[in-house]
């Protein structure tokens, strides 16, 4: 019963953010037709800002699962509650990724969603871009990609740093285009989800898909290294 409800909230939150989206921003999305209808997808794109998330969830016929920080839900009082059902019912898993085996565990709940053959969504760069250029990425999509079997299909996001600069304050409205590249199948490296040379030319080919698709200039460092620096 409660997954039912869930599942009814989940539409129903979808649908009045999709007629709003629609109204407001008039998102061009192209390559939709690229996901499969059925079985495990990995949706692997650019991360320039907060609501990258919500504009691939809505664009998407299918739920798309993704994952977040646990701080989303974990609030406290009627705000903290209504922001963990948002949240939650956009299709994000909250994990704690500040933790030493944040990483291990937002692998693990990638491989469940697609082994129970459902999309799976990721940002390689493991943050958001400091400028908006495309950074490398890290090879935890490629250990997903290999280890479940499941099709890369790489997307970008173009305008959504206009729509919330910065990640922060209230949306703007500004153009915005999604677009879907061909699935990515990596089925020659079976097996091979241990090998670093293979994980890092997977991780390369679905980043250079990505830069192709969004026109972004690609910078050879991981995002992370540039906002220390």
């Amino acid at each position: 019963m409660s997954r039912l409800l869930s599942r009814m909230s989940r539409s129903v939150l979808k649908v009045i953010l999709l007629v709003l989206m629609r109204v407001l921003y008039r998102p061009v999305v192209e390559g939709v037709e690229h996901i499969p209808d059925e079985g495990p997808v990995i949706l692997a794109g650019n991360h320039v800002t907060f609501i990258d998330s919500l504009f691939l969830s809505l664009v998407v016929r299918r739920q798309v699962y993704f994952i977040g920080k646990d701080e989303y839900v974990t609030g406290k009082g009627v705000k903290g509650r209504v922001m963990a059902w948002f949240f939650t019912t956009c299709g994000m898993i909250p994990v704690d990724r500040d933790g030493g085996h944040g990483g291990v565990a937002a692998l693990m709940t990638g491989r469940r969603i697609l082994e129970e053959g459902r999309i799976f969504g990721i940002y390689p760069e493991g943050t958001r871009s400091p400028d908006g250029r495309l950074y490398r990425g890290r090879t935890g999509i490629a250990r997903l990609a290999l280890m479940t079997g499941a099709p890369v299909v790489p997307f970008a996001m173009i305008g959504t740093d206009k729509v919330q600069p910065g990640g922060r304050g209230m949306p703007r409205i500004a153009p915005v285009t999604v677009r879907f590249g061909q699935p990515l199948e990596f089925a020659r490296y079976e097996g091979m989800d241990r090998d670093r040379y293979v994980l890092r030319a997977v991780t390369d080919e679905v980043m250079s898909h990505v830069m192709h698709l969004g026109g972004q200039e690609y910078v050879d460092i991981y995002a992370t290294k540039a906002k220390a620096a």
